[in-house]
């Protein structure tokens, strides 16, 4: 049974940083691309981030580019998302997902307010 649950989200005031971890099991984690999107309030889900299966390349949505950080560990089957100078409008759900087969898990509500 595939797997991915996110975590680490939280209230976090703007300027501030946030740690998303998503611990994945059910598949063969190290053979595929991961993502994180996110869904803010009353808006259509948006793709955030990319990180390929070996860890070396990574992609980013201009709205994030400079401020987050995919990185994974195949070792531990987990993926993780920096996200440093946040912003209110980076208030959402973040959702981890498998970017090969499209499959999400259960998100993690962050929000930015002061």
């Amino acid at each position: 049974d595939v797997q991915l649950q996110a975590s680490g989200g939280g209230l976090v005031q703007p300027g501030g940083s946030l740690r998303l971890s998503c611990a994945a099991s059910g598949f063969n984690f190290s053979r595929y691309s991961m993502k994180w999107d996110r869904q803010a309030p009353g808006k259509a889900l948006e793709w955030v981030s990319a990180i390929s299966s070996g860890g070396n390349k990574e992609s980013y949505a201009d709205s994030v580019m400079g401020r987050f950080t995919i990185s994974r560990d195949n070792a531990k089957n987990t993926l993780h998302l920096q996200m440093d100078s946040l912003k209110p409008e980076d208030t959402a759900v973040y959702y981890c997902g498998n970017a090969g087969t499209g499959r999400r898990g259960k998100g993690t509500l962050v929000t930015v307010s002061s």
